[in-house]
This record gives C-alpha cells, structure tokens and sequence, in this order.
C-alpha cells in the first residue's frame, strides 16, 4: 500500500452521485496515513451529507465561503496554506468548467486559486458530458496549468449509458495522491540534512539553546526522500518523528553535529544545512550542578563552535551545499554574504520576525538565493515549501 504519512490533504466534493465514493475515499486517505479536511459545495451536499464525512475524517466539514465562524478559526486562505493536495473527487462538469475559467465563487474554487498546494481532479460525469468539446477543452486548459487529472474510468453509469466518466475508485485515487509526491527528481542521489537546535552544556542541568523546532529541516528530509534521494537527518533535539525512509541519526551538541555531518557528508550530493546551530558555546563545562552564589550575576566565558556549513563546503569533492540564513534585519544582505563567505551554492533567507512563520510555526516564507538569480516563495505550509525547494535544488544541482 502506497503512503500519505502525515500529508495533509484537502477533499472537495462537488455535486454527483458518485459522491457517495468520497466517504470511503476520506477512509482511504487516512489509512495511508493522511490527515484529511473536507470541503463540499451545495450541491455536494444533496448527495451526501456534511455529518458522515465529519464522522470518517474527524474534522469539522467546509461548507461557506463567508462562514464567520470558520473564518474566526481557519479562514479559506489558511486552509490553502495547510493542504500539501487539493483532491477534488468527484469533479463535476460543472466544476471543471469554474475552475478553468478562474472563477472564485464558492469556498472549493477559492482554495484552488488560492493555494500554493497541487490541485487534483477526478472527473466524474456522463459520458456525453464527458466527450463534450466543451468539456475537453476545459480539461485541456486545466492541464496545460498544472492540475493533476485522476480518471476518469470506463464503464457503466448511474444513468444507465456505458462510456467514460465514472470516477475512480477510492483506493486507485489514494494511490494516485501518494504517487503525486512522489518526483524522482532526486534519484540515485545521497543528501545529508542537518535540523533543529543544538544543546550546549553550562552543567550537568543547564544549557544554552534556541527555538528551532526541526520542522524545516525534517521537512525537507521528507521531500528529498519522496523525490528517491538516499537521506540521512542529521538532528538535534526535537519532538518530532522521522519521516519514512530517512536514517535519523541523533546529536545533541554543535560539536557532535559537526562530526557527524563531516562524516556522513563524505561524497554525498547535497548537503542541506537547516539546522539552527548554536554559534557558542560554554569554554567550560561543570560536572556538577552549579550553585546560586550570594553575587546576582554570573558570568559565562563562550568559545566558538566550528562551522558546519562552511567545513561541507571545503570537501573534495564537494557537494552542492545549501545553507540556511534565518535573520531578523537586512535579510538579502545578511544571506548574500553568507553565500560568499561560506563558498555555498546556494542559500535559503527566511525573516524571523515575520509574524506566522519561521521557529515552531507550521509556516514558512523563503527567498532562495544562489549566485546568479532570486526566487521568492510566500508563505506556505513548511511541509509544501520542503518540495517546492528540493525541485529546485533538484533544477539546479549538477
């Protein structure tokens, strides 16, 4: 069975009877491992009802463009941001000919104008509907943006005709879904990415630390793995899982990270460094657990920590090597001396004191710099920003 481990996926229903195939479809996604929301049109809604895929998907079902209340938790704009897929299944003609056209009309619509995400469609009409020019040339317009087409199937209808327009069946759609993520644009190649903070010791009870959560770095080791790379997860302390087929290897210091990523970094083809590494650390640590004097201050003697990055960036051969550039004032600048003075090929700018984005948020905007272009990416969940950077890191790698 194909996986969807913790992709969070966006299910519109349009009006059709092979609505009643949506239920199980939510079931489906979610055995895979999804996360699932649902969105579905009034006219959806004569099929099927808003209770049963609340019930299967364990989320409250998306129904009004201008729900106030929806609004005052998930506004339309910040369910874009969280799908990683827009599957629209089943897709009305009706549908398609909206979305070709770029209209914005209902809440389903909106969000595929809306989102950064991929947006799938899996058509389901009568067959003449089907065949219609009307129909195809929309469907050839749909295609030439990017939407992906599941379908449609051959076979008999509900109005009794025999042709194409049924919708496929809720497990090859799952399928489907896992196989969108699926790129290969990294195969045969071996990455090496760092993630988290780093610890460092004052005591055997204290340490000075940051507030990187690991969720970019393990992001992107996600991304990288979908896109067939051999990934190593070099990380240090975080609360979060590793995702398939990546080999997690633990750290907890700046120095234990940097050996492990010289060692693991030694002919790999990228090395990603999205770890917020501490720049310093205690010069000395004590054995046992320092006491509150009577003096109201205590002074700390810190000592550099090696660059990881940097130390990548001098290997024979050298892989392409990404660095991360987390900064709160001059941004651009900031990142394009780090791209020099670093020797990278490339580097990943992010503004911290953006609100909704950057340490702990499931958000993140990105200006990904190398030395001869520029490309901005606005906000978007970090685990769709993971793929939308690997591809082009994968463009642009030799």
């Amino acid at each position: 069975m194909s996986s969807l481990t913790n992709k969070q996926i966006l299910l519109g229903i349009t009006g059709g009877i092979a609505a009643y195939k949506s239920a199980e479809l939510v079931r489906r996604l979610k055995e895979r491992g999804a996360q699932v929301r649902v969105v579905m049109t009034q006219s959806a809604q004569e099929f099927i009802t808003p209770l049963t895929l609340q019930a299967l998907s364990g989320n409250p079902v998306h129904t009004d463009l201008l729900d106030t209340q929806a609004e005052a938790a998930m506004g339309h704009i910040e369910l874009a941001r969280w799908a990683d897929l827009i599957l629209v299944a089943p897709a009305s003609a009706n549908f398609i000919a909206r979305l070709s056209e770029g209209r914005g009309e209902d809440l389903l619509s909106t969000l595929c104008l809306a989102t950064t995400a991929p947006v799938a469609v899996a058509p389901a009409m009568n067959q003449g509907m089907w065949q219609n020019p009307a129909t195809q040339d929309n469907m050839s317009r749909l295609l030439s943006r990017g939407v992906r087409v599941m379908g449609p199937a051959q076979g008999s209808q509900a109005c009794g005709e025999t042709g194409p327009g049924r919708m496929l069946e809720p497990d090859q759609l799952a399928d489907a879904s896992a196989e969108l993520f699926t790129t290969g644009s990294l195969s045969g190649k071996r990455v090496v990415i760092t993630a988290g903070p780093t610890r460092e010791a004052i005591d055997p009870v204290r340490y000075l630390s940051n507030h990187s959560s690991g969720k970019m770095g393990y992001a992107l080791a996600a991304a990288a793995a979908e896109a067939g790379a051999e990934v190593v997860l070099i990380s240090g302390p975080t609360q979060l899982t590793a995702p398939e087929r990546v080999n997690l290897v633990n750290v907890v210091s700046a120095q234990e990270m940097y050996d492990a990523s010289l060692t693991h970094a030694q002919g790999c083809d990228l090395f990603i460094g999205a770890a917020a590494v501490a720049d310093y650390r205690p010069e000395t640590v004590s054995n046992q657990k320092l006491k509150k004097g009577a003096d109201d201050q205590m002074t700390l003697t810190l000592i550099k920590n090696p660059d990881i990055v940097a130390a990548v960036a001098q290997l024979t051969p050298k892989p392409y090597t990404l660095g991360f550039a987390a900064e709160s004032e001059n941004l651009l600048e900031h990142a394009r001396a780090k791209l020099e003075r670093k020797q990278l090929e490339a580097v990943v700018a992010n503004d911290i004191t953006a609100e909704g984005i950057g340490f702990n948020s499931d958000n993140n905007a990105v200006i990904l710099l190398d030395r001869t272009s520029r490309i901005e990416l606005d906000q978007r969940s970090k685990a769709q920003l993971a793929r939308d950077l690997i591809a082009l890191i994968a463009q642009r790698m030799p």
